[in-house]
């Protein structure tokens, strides 16, 4: 039986078997900790109806697996070359939202689908597409990294242009999505010079986002009331009695009581439930999940014998655990409020299928150099391509 479902695992579920495991947990943690976040809500809501959000997030992760799934399935190769498609379609989807879009929490960052009634972020397609397209032109200009005109100049009119948008109503998206740019280039041997230039280039972007954009009064005086720390905002009170009352073991699965209390316990503040539920065991347990995940995907990036690859990994890596680490750090006070979401387990809906495809894309990439070291191919590595 065991054997039958290895070989059943090694055939469909290809890749690092570490990342597909780290998935799994958080997935099954994320089901358990939505369901009891939304209980309350969803009597209220769905008159009683105390499995609604239940179903619904436990579908979504299930398509999140199936893109997942697929993505993996697909040469990361083929990635590189919708990559320039997909940033030019996000430009106008992010000026859409912006102007035209949904507006929930005073911000205007949804698009509704037609026929289906869904909603998503552009910004989700924006962030993939920006650093798959940095890891490809950052693959294809290693030879020539320091030309100004042929791979400076394009590299930053992107990173501009895309954060700046998402910024206007977004900022703290923006400003994460900003850093990973900077770690990607770093790592993809920028001189220290030009990720200075970008920085210029950002800041100048962050000015005219907070003048010009939606969120700016928003941002300021949520990092002024942290700063100051003259008044704890509502949200963060009640996070900390979660984290206080959770203890070592925590409350026990279904037992918060915060979640009555606490503004999206189900979403931004889920860590807060995790550790009132599961303790302060089960809050680590999470952030080693993540950190294992960062491991594995910079694992991936060492191993990998292309540019584009292990860039690619690298940087959709830090997207993913970079965002969870600050949902983390705002949730124990580490940081002002954000509004920034735990990826896998924060209940959503297209953004869990969008972290799905870059953990896909990361286990392609995996998959790739599993096959690389394959007996028929040998040990040998080109490492001259990108």
């Amino acid at each position: 039986m065991l054997v039958k479902l290895k070989t059943w695992t090694d055939k469909h579920l290809q890749g690092d078997p570490v990342i597909w495991v780290v998935v799994l947990c958080l997935s099954l943690i994320s089901i358990l900790v939505v369901y009891s976040a939304t209980g309350s809500l969803a009597y209220k809501q769905m008159g009683g109806n105390t499995e609604y959000y239940l179903i619904r997030h436990t579908i979504m992760v299930g398509l999140a697996m199936v893109v997942m799934w697929v993505a993996h399935k697909i040469d990361y190769r083929y990635y590189s070359k919708i990559t320039r498609y997909a940033l030019f379609v996000s430009v106008p989807l992010l000026l859409y939202a912006w102007q035209a879009g949904s507006t929930v929490n005073e911000a205007s960052r949804w698009i509704e689908l037609p026929f289906i009634g869904l909603q998503f972020q552009p910004s989700d397609l924006a962030k993939m597409a920006l650093i798959a397209g940095l890891a490809s032109m950052l693959a294809k200009r290693q030879q020539n990294i320091a030309n100004i005109k042929e791979s400076l100049i394009p590299m930053l009119a992107w990173c501009g242009a895309i954060c700046g948008l998402i910024a206007m109503t977004n900022i703290s998206t923006a400003i994460l999505l900003f850093l990973t740019c900077m770690l990607l280039l770093f790592i993809g041997r920028v001189p220290p010079k030009y990720l200075a230039m970008l920085v210029v280039v950002g800041a100048f972007v962050g000015v005219l986002a907070m003048s010009f954009g939606q969120r700016g009064g928003t941002a300021i005086s949520r990092v002024t009331d942290f700063i100051s720390q003259e008044e704890v905002p509502y949200q963060a009170q009640q996070s900390y009695i979660a984290i206080a009352t959770g203890g070592v073991i925590g409350k026990g699965p279904g037992k918060s009581d915060q979640r009555n209390f606490l503004p999206y316990p189900y979403s931004d503040f889920v860590y807060a439930i995790i550790i009132e539920e599961y303790g302060m065991i089960g809050g680590v347990f999470v952030l080693f999940l993540y950190l294992v995940l960062l491991y594995r995907g910079m694992r991936v990036m060492a191993n990998s014998d292309r540019a584009f690859g292990g860039l690619l990994s690298a940087g959709l890596s830090f997207a993913i655990v970079i965002q969870a680490l600050v949902n983390i750090g705002v949730v124990v006070g580490l940081g002002p409020v954000t509004g920034q979401t735990l990826p896998l387990i924060s209940m959503g809906g297209t953004s869990l299928l969008f972290t799905g495809l870059s953990l896909g894309i990361i286990l392609s990439v995996s998959r790739g150099e599993q096959e690389s070291f394959s007996p028929i191919n040998g040990d040998l590595r080109n490492t001259a391509k990108a």
